[in-house]
């Protein structure tokens, strides 16, 4: 292990609290609680990739939001690169959602 080793934990978490400050314009709700996040990878060189998907394929920030993702993310200190990913497969539902969007949304 060299000295340049980080924390792929510490930092995916890093991570996941900067996802959880990116709304959806139109759900007043973070995409991580939306359930848009699909996966987060971080490796040995501090690359971050997301894989992500929005709630249509259609949604109005199709163009802006996986850019405003990969702005914040590289916007964290320890991260050499971000990228992400979009997908329709699975498709997003209203179950992907964890329980305090749904309770925020009134779903519960």
């Amino acid at each position: 292990m060299s000295e340049s080793h980080i924390d792929t934990q510490a930092l995916g978490e890093q991570v996941v609290g900067v996802l959880k400050t990116i709304f959806d314009p139109e759900i007043p709700v973070d995409i991580y609680e939306l359930g848009l996040i699909y996966d987060v990878f971080v490796n040995e060189d501090a690359d971050v990739k997301i894989l992500m998907t929005l709630t249509t394929p259609n949604c109005p920030v199709a163009e802006t939001l996986p850019l405003e993702v990969e702005e914040k993310i590289k916007s964290i200190d320890m991260v050499n690169s971000a990228e992400v990913e979009i997908t329709f497969d699975p498709p997003w539902t209203q179950d992907l959602m964890s329980e305090a969007a749904k309770l925020e949304l009134g779903f519960l």
